[in-house]
């Protein structure tokens, strides 16, 4: 719940007007709490005066920005978004421990659907022989079923990588993977550009992986391994650090935009 500093606060009534909830108010010139808060943090952010907290989230995480310091280069932005490609040649090296943390912190600062930040976000490295392992061998009992269903859209990737490990169309040999769990598909999509920018900063490329996903939602023993819990992958991406180099922006069609 949102805690108001009263020695601090000034009754100036920006926290009031840019709650969206409507759960902030004045009295005896000082803002207070009434209930159906959706912690959502404006409040925060608004305070000229830093009178404003909620003690259930990472207060110690908060900066005070400006708008300069908070902003970025339009031009540099755009042409970062031109140059980015979808990476199937990756580097045989770990990406760091710091490299992982920038993209979680990208990940968790993106916004969400009510504010339910309810993404849950899984890096496979250390271990992600087990997860070969356990996504090849589920889909070949899958295969191996009277009913295959979907799993027959494996079929000639299974037996390209059974003849030949190194044939490994869904991993490609990316050395991680990052999955993305949430209650809302637009959550996780969110979350995962904004992840992905973050990796182009850090030279990283990421290749969503649409197929991989699916292996993993169609095997409750990759989902428990994972630790999806009651939530479905929504987003899925191999990442690392590209063994290949661009020298240009790929084309793409015309706009298919309408200004009214």
């Amino acid at each position: 719940m949102v805690e108001i500093n009263r020695n601090a606060c000034t009754g100036c009534g920006q926290c009031i007007s840019d709650c969206i909830a409507n759960n902030l108010f004045l009295r005896e010139g000082k803002a207070e709490v009434s209930g159906n808060c959706i912690l959502c943090g404006h409040c925060v952010a608004v305070c000229p005066l830093n009178a404003v907290s909620i003690p259930e989230y990472d207060m110690g995480d908060v900066e005070e920005l400006s708008q300069e310091q908070a902003g970025m280069d339009s031009d540099r932005l755009l042409k970062a978004i031109k140059f980015r490609r979808s990476v199937r040649r990756f580097k045989q090296k770990p990406v760091s421990s710091g490299d992982l943390d920038m993209l979680v912190q990208a990940g968790r600062y993106t916004a969400t659907a009510k504010n339910m930040q309810d993404c849950r976000f899984i890096f496979v490295q250390k271990e992600l022989e087990i997860l070969k392992t356990l996504i090849w061998d589920g889909i070949g009992r899958i295969l191996d079923s009277p009913a295959p269903g979907p799993a027959q859209a494996y079929q000639g990737f299974y037996e390209a990588h059974m003849a030949d490990s190194k044939q490994d169309y869904l991993f490609r040999n990316a050395p991680a993977v990052l999955f993305i769990a949430s209650e809302a598909n637009i959550d996780a999509g969110l979350a995962a550009q904004n992840m992905e920018l973050m990796g182009v900063s850090l030279g990283l490329g990421f290749l969503y992986n649409g197929y991989l996903r699916w292996a993993a939602e169609m095997n409750p023993e990759v989902l428990d391994w994972l630790g999806v819990g009651e939530k479905k992958i929504e987003a899925c991406a191999l990442l690392g650090y590209p063994d290949i180099t661009y020298k240009r922006t790929a084309p793409r069609r015309a706009a298919d935009v309408i200004f009214r």
